[in-house]
């Protein structure tokens, strides 16, 4: 494992909890491993795909993911492969071929492919040594990010049986776990979660006035920090874009109403650090690894706390001190509710309520942020004072 770490991936030593996941992975254990953003999970599955003697299929919600993770892995002499709707016909056949030739160790898919037969057939034949779900929690009704089509994976245990499972994510409550473990139908698997707490994130909420004054001040404040500004809406980013640009400052958009071929070269200048700051809706920065975000800004409420530790957790993944700025008002609240009630689906409705109300509960909190965040997903903080909130310390 070592040798392997060091040989393929570059890294002398293992994070936190890493060398215990893969060694239950190669112990043929079905496993769920919940680490923070920056914890290395794709590790966890990519490097026992080296070691087993046949292919890994990963399970991952994201285009661009995919091919930013099968980009690196080829970097690392590592022979993986993607298939989604950004392949052609052709294209698609030649992978196919590749993976039939021998020597594939990872093959990444959308989870809406699943079941489709002529894809069963396909990996049917293969010598599948390892399933690997990402971004498990979309599995979950309880979820933040629940995907029906996460629902089908369950197929893949059938079809292998005796293919051990690894489900990661770098959020989840008690009640998602459970949910992800009975979907998966685990039995006798293992279970590894890391401490939620970022201790070099500092959180602080904001009353949303004067917000862009505000968003403005605050980025002419730190010149050289790199950041993200989440939005709602895509007119929201395109906005914010266009007011930092007329002030002085470069920064770009990324949403799904850009083309395609636009937002891969904008990801590209934001990760590079030829732009310093990106406006985003949440479809910006699953997966990304840039290291030296220094801010996070909440422009606009986030619907649940899940979605909002993921995305401050995109800052500081150089352990160094990161800021989490969220701007709340109750007319964002109201803006949810009035999208919670178009849901015909009474259970997800009072879902979306209780995450909504549990977000509002973390804005309106009148003790520490971190305390609280950390008490909802189960984590018991026991300092009085964490020195990196609006609560513990004074705004930067």
């Amino acid at each position: 494992m070592q040798d392997i770490l060091q040989k393929h991936f570059g890294f002398k030593k293992f994070l936190p909890l890493q060398k215990e996941i893969v060694s239950d992975v190669l112990k043929n254990k079905d496993t769920l491993a919940i680490l923070p953003t920056g914890g290395g999970k794709s590790l966890c599955y990519q490097l026992p795909a080296v070691m087993l003697p046949g292919i890994t299929l990963v399970i991952s919600p994201l285009i661009a993911l995919m091919k930013d993770q099968v980009g690196s892995l080829k970097d690392n002499n590592i022979k993986a492969a993607y298939l989604n709707s950004s392949l052609g016909v052709r294209e698609e056949r030649a992978v196919k071929e590749e993976i039939q030739d021998g020597g594939m160790k990872l093959l990444y898919i959308a989870p809406e492919r699943m079941l489709k037969p002529e894809f069963i057939d396909f990996i049917s034949a293969l010598k599948v040594s390892l399933i690997a779900i990402d971004e498990a929690h979309c599995i979950s009704e309880w979820g933040h990010d629940f995907r029906p089509e996460y629902r089908n994976i369950s197929a893949l245990r059938k079809l292998f049986p005796s293919v051990p499972i690894i489900a990661l994510t770098a959020s989840a409550t008690a009640r998602v776990r459970q949910d992800i473990v009975r979907q998966l139908e685990f039995k006798n698997y293992s279970l590894h979660s890391a401490s939620f707490d970022r201790k070099n994130l500092r959180y602080y909420v904001r009353p949303k006035h004067e917000t862009y004054t505000q968003i403005l001040n605050y980025i002419e404040d730190h010149p050289d920090d790199s950041g993200i500004i989440y939005c709602h809406s895509r007119a929201g980013v395109n906005n914010i874009v266009a007011s930092l640009i007329s002030d002085g400052v470069e920064a770009l958009p990324y949403h799904a109403g850009l083309p395609t071929k636009e937002r891969t070269e904008n990801q590209d200048q934001f990760m590079k650090g030829k732009v310093k700051v990106m406006a985003a809706t949440i479809a910006f920065g699953m997966g990304i690894d840039k290291s030296d975000i220094r801010f996070v800004i909440h422009h606009d409420l986030p619907k649940n706390l899940e979605g909002y530790y993921q995305e401050t957790g995109r800052a500081g993944r150089d352990n160094e001190p990161a800021d989490c700025i969220l701007f709340f008002s109750y007319a964002d609240k109201m803006k949810h509710e009035f999208f919670i009630k178009k849901s015909q689906n009474p259970l997800h409705m009072r879902i979306a309520r209780d995450q909504l109300q549990q977000i509002i509960n973390f804005c309106t909190y009148t003790q520490c942020r971190r305390k609280m965040l950390l008490q909802y997903f189960g984590e018991e903080y026991l300092e009085d004072n964490c020195a990196a909130c609006d609560f513990c310390a004074d705004f930067v």
